[in-house]
């Protein structure tokens, strides 16, 4: 992919797009890999090549460490709602003169017979749920459960990779899973549980967008999370085989 001396790339990740780049990276020899994740798993999936875990300390200490570790490309892959690194990454990479591309998977489209909600955040999506259902599947990740814990009334089932903690809400089963989802299993969880509503967020990923077909099916109302803003002036690939284009005409 590129001549001369090994160039040091920065993966920002945790997403499988982040994975799959960092996998056809690491097999290029002039390349040195690094992946960043944000520990917020416990069990994360490592990505091929080098791994660090753990924030940089703002957009002054990413810049820091991209001049220190001699970076010559920055791919902020990073999950489309991790919004704060995004715009880290961006002031960052303008400190040092570090081109930047962003890795962002295409968003989910409502079809024929959806019954999409859009709301612009958690707050927002739980002050219209109890006007949509009693029995509400969350699948928005355990971060943000503090969100829906003042609704007393409502029962939640809620499913991410580690356990939730508290403030959660007061009535809730909690199953701990990982994706990619099948279709079969979304719609037995909905059966099983008499879910009415489903809350997600805008996430894209085809392998947790099964639920989605399977509410559909059960005329079940879908609260969806739209994305927040990202920064301006970033140019955008829509995954890795777009990254690793754009990686081999910065760097050579």
């Amino acid at each position: 992919m590129v001549s001369g001396a090994e160039r040091h790339v920065l993966i920002l990740g945790g997403t499988t797009e982040a994975r799959r780049l960092a996998a056809e990276l690491a097999a290029d020899p002039g390349l040195r890999v690094t992946s960043s994740l944000a520990g917020r798993v416990a069990e994360p999936r490592l990505p091929a090549g080098e791994v660090r875990i753990g924030g940089f300390g703002g957009p002054e200490g990413l810049a820091h460490w991209l001049r220190e570790q001699q970076v010559a490309a920055l791919i902020d892959a990073t999950h489309p709602f991790a919004g704060t690194i995004s715009f880290n990454a961006a002031q960052a990479a303008a400190a040092v003169h570090v081109p930047l591309l962003a890795v962002r998977r295409p968003g989910w489209v409502a079809g024929p017979g959806d019954r999409w909600h859009p709301v612009g955040s958690l707050a927002e999506a739980a002050g219209v749920l109890p006007a949509l259902g009693g029995r509400a599947f969350l699948t928005t990740g355990r971060m943000g459960l503090a969100a829906f814990a003042h609704l007393e009334g409502m029962w939640f089932l809620v499913r991410s990779v580690d356990a939730p903690e508290p403030p959660v809400p007061a009535r809730m089963e909690v199953v701990l899973e990982r994706g990619p989802f099948t279709l079969e299993g979304e719609r037995e969880l909905l059966r099983r549980h008499a879910i009415d509503v489903l809350v997600t967020k805008d996430s894209g990923a085809a392998a947790t967008s099964a639920k989605l077909i399977a509410a559909r099916e059960a005329g079940i109302p879908v609260v969806v999370v739209r994305r927040p803003p990202a920064p301006d002036g970033v140019p955008v690939a829509d995954g890795p085989a777009g990254a690793a284009e754009w990686l081999r005409r910065t760097l050579a």
